[in-house]
């Protein structure tokens, strides 16, 4: 392990291509140095009382031999405390039972450090397009992971017993190894798939991911503000991509083929794409020119000031999206928003009608389905209506398959039916707004983000690629209302006659906020989408209404679900009194036979 590879203020990337077979591998590593020095900074910078831990290895002007500790370190793997200091080899004038107590807080410490930063293993390997050497691959990284793993387990549990001279009477299986890990490879491109920047195509391209359940990552940042200007300018040549920095994910954003370029202090956000996209094969990105690219972490002195929290260009027919090396926008919020505004102006551009919804097919009583669209900004209460359906009586015999989480886009086939097309097979949905109990039964495959803090949130997979890239007609679209208290003259489902008071309602785009971007109280946003609409509102205005008036034409009935999500004590009861009624809906109308 090198310790340019690594840096361990919040990242650490692993080289993955090591077989670890003995501890020694870890302890006289540049990498393990580079750890003591960052946790003793740490210590310094709270005034710990563990820093008299040190004290034995500094000499009489206070300088810390870094050196001589790490050899403690390596004895007191392999030899008790009690023996080093009757050794008198090192300097430690306290006594056994003074100085086991102080090392013991030390040890617990850096270990616990050691935990809560974000861990990445990387392994460069050949990709093969061959099933059965995929699979091998893949096994070698995760023996490679147990081993390393398997030794920093041993590591702790050695010097503990060694300190105190006592076994553990539990032995917790802590993870201590890599939260994921990737393999990885350089791969050669078609000329009409490449750009006019050659650095993209120098660095580590991400074919593999092998996830540690479970896996849980703090970010600097835990809301998102803003929206991402659509820019007129060139911006290929201002920046390099250095090998060593970056990291190249390859996606699918619904039908578009997308990369995202990783710098790597960001590499958890990274890690939570593949839990929210389909990814994208070799045989497909190094053969196409991809439709829409995002850059995240590059240097600032690119941007100018109105461009601080990420902007969107076009470039040679590509769409990119650039994200500056900044603390706050180290929120995964940023990197899903990035590829959907990408992905919303495109549609526009190609005349189809960009969503902010959520789409469900719904049965009920085993005799009726509808396919339901529901329209709203974050929030509004789109994925907990749909998830309070699984909290109804069974005897209202009713379930869904989700199809959309979060954006998509609307379009008409050749036969006049109103059609919608997915983007995501994950969900990226608050841990508050979630029924009890729900992200923790999908735990083994779920990354959660800042768990214990505002706004925490969970990246589950819910779907298939195919069921969300397929086209699926639309039978009914409702406005999420969040902000309005149902009564005996305002009721939970409403559908409106008048197509211009619909149109108004959405485009108005009200909500009530919740806390999840930077905005606070009854905010308006053009057609509850921030994503693209904003930024190409004439363009996006004519497609909306045009759709609205052939919607009317056909039949598709517009209307509006109030779920009481953003009023103080109904976070619980309007999502589910808003799912009971959208039931009891599509029970009375003459839905499709199952």
């Amino acid at each position: 392990m090198q310790e340019e590879n690594i840096n361990l203020e919040r990242t650490a990337i692993i080289k993955g291509d090591l077989k670890y077979t003995n501890i020694g591998q870890i302890i006289k590593s540049s990498f393990f140095k580079k750890l003591i020095k960052t946790f003793i900074k740490e210590l310094e910078v709270k005034k710990s009382y563990l820093i008299k831990t040190l004290e034995p290895f500094q000499n009489e002007n206070g300088d810390f031999n870094e050196r001589e500790f790490i050899d403690f370190i390596y004895l007191l793997n392999i030899n008790s405390l009690e023996e080093i200091i009757r050794s008198g080899y090192f300097d430690i004038q306290m006594t056994y039972e003074e100085y086991s107590q102080l090392f013991l807080g030390f040890l617990e410490g850096f270990y616990n450090y050691w935990r809560g930063i974000q861990r990445f293993m990387i392994k460069m390997d050949g990709y093969s397009p061959d099933e059965g050497t995929k699979r091998s691959k893949a096994f070698s990284l995760i023996s490679n992971n147990d081993a390393f793993k398997k030794m920093v387990l041993d590591l702790y549990r050695n010097i503990h017993f060694n300190v105190t001279g006592k076994g553990v009477r539990i032995y917790r299986q802590l993870p201590s190894g890599a939260q994921v890990a990737f393999l990885a490879d350089y791969f050669e491109f078609d000329r009409e798939a490449k750009s006019k920047n050659d650095s993209l195509y120098q660095i580590p391209y991400i074919w593999e991911a092998i996830f540690e359940p479970p896996v849980i990552f703090y970010t600097q940042s835990n809301k998102r503000e803003g929206v991402f200007p659509v820019k007129d300018k060139r911006i290929l040549q201002k920046f390099y991509l250095a090998s060593d920095e970056w990291f190249a994910i390859p996606l699918k954003v619904g039908r578009l083929l997308s990369i995202v370029y990783v710098q790597k202090e960001y590499m958890a956000l990274g890690a939570g794409l593949f839990n929210l996209f389909e990814m994208a094969t070799p045989e497909e990105f190094t053969k196409q020119k991809p439709d829409s690219v995002v850059f995240f972490g590059l240097d600032e002195s690119i941007f100018d000031e109105d461009e601080k929290l990420g902007f969107v260009t076009k470039e040679d027919d590509v769409y990119y999206g650039l994200i500056p090396d900044l603390a706050q926008i180290d929120y995964f919020g940023y990197m899903k928003k990035i590829l959907l505004t990408l992905h919303n102006v495109i549609q526009i551009e190609m005349k189809a009608l960009p969503i902010h919804g959520a789409f469900a097919k719904i049965r009920v009583g085993g005799r009726k389905s509808a396919n339901i669209m529901l329209i709203g900004d974050s929030g509004a209460g789109k994925s907990e209506t749909l998830e309070a359906i699984n909290k109804l009586p069974r005897e209202m015999a009713c379930d869904f398959d989700i199809l959309i989480d979060d954006m998509g886009s609307l379009h008409f086939n050749k036969e006049g039916e109103l059609m919608a097309v997915g983007t995501e097979v994950g969900a990226f949905v608050r841990l508050d707004d979630l029924q009890p109990g729900y992200a923790y039964s999908t735990m083994d495959r779920s990354i959660f983000m800042n768990p214990n803090i505002a706004n925490a949130r969970v990246i589950v997979p819910q779907m298939t690629y195919e069921e969300i890239s397929k086209s699926t007609r639309v039978d009914f679209i409702f406005y999420i209302n969040n902000y309005e208290k149902i009564d005996d003259e305002v009721p939970a489902i409403e559908i409106f006659e008048d197509l211009n008071a619909a149109y108004d309602v959405f485009s108005e785009g009200k909500r009530m906020a919740k806390g999840t971007t930077g905005e606070v109280g009854l905010t308006n946003t053009y057609f509850a989408n921030p994503f693209g609409a904003v930024q190409m509102k004439e363009e996006h205005e004519k497609i909306a209404r045009k759709t609205f008036k052939k919607m009317k034409e056909i039949g598709v009935q517009v209307g509006m679900i109030r779920t009481q999500l953003g009023i103080p004590g109904c976070e619980q009861d309007g999502p589910y009194i808003a799912a009971q009624e959208l039931i009891r809906f599509i029970d009375k109308t003459n839905s499709e036979k199952l």
